[in-house]
């Protein structure tokens, strides 16, 4: 099997190709990863089912202990493939609080932080991409 990363190995049955697809991918595909759900109200204002999760949007949590609970989110890990929100912290044993990482499959996004100029121009791309559907 060859050690770099190649588009091909997604098409693969297999579970330790699929793995290796993930572990290894560049940022540009991991960004793809961290997709989550809009809420009904986003879906019809944006035009699309799911977008990247980002720094400073809005987010409930729907699968897990804390489901049912909303907040912003704090970081988005791409190596990880993971999301942590502000006030969802979980205890150690040691005593201490530490920030719990979410799947972003496990998340709906309620609101958008729209101060990224990119994330503007590809919210509009997708509006217009709808309507040319729709026509």
């Amino acid at each position: 099997m060859k050690k770099e990363w190649s588009r091909e190995w997604i098409r693969s049955k297999q579970p330790r190709k699929q793995r290796k697809y993930r572990y290894n991918a560049p940022l540009h595909v991991r960004q793809k990863f961290v997709r989550a759900l809009l809420s009904k109200e986003l879906r019809k204002s944006v035009g699309c089912r799911s977008l990247s999760v980002r720094k400073g949007d809005e987010v409930k949590v729907m699968r897990g202990d804390f489901k049912g609970k909303t907040g912003k989110v704090m970081r988005v890990d791409l190596k990880r493939g993971k999301v942590f929100i502000e006030n969802l912290k979980a205890k150690k044993s040691t005593g201490e609080e530490k920030h719990v990482p979410f799947e972003p499959s496990n998340l709906m996004i309620v609101s958008i932080n729209k101060d990224d100029k990119r994330r503007q121009k590809i919210i509009e791309r997708k509006k217009s991409a709808k309507e040319k559907g729709e026509k």
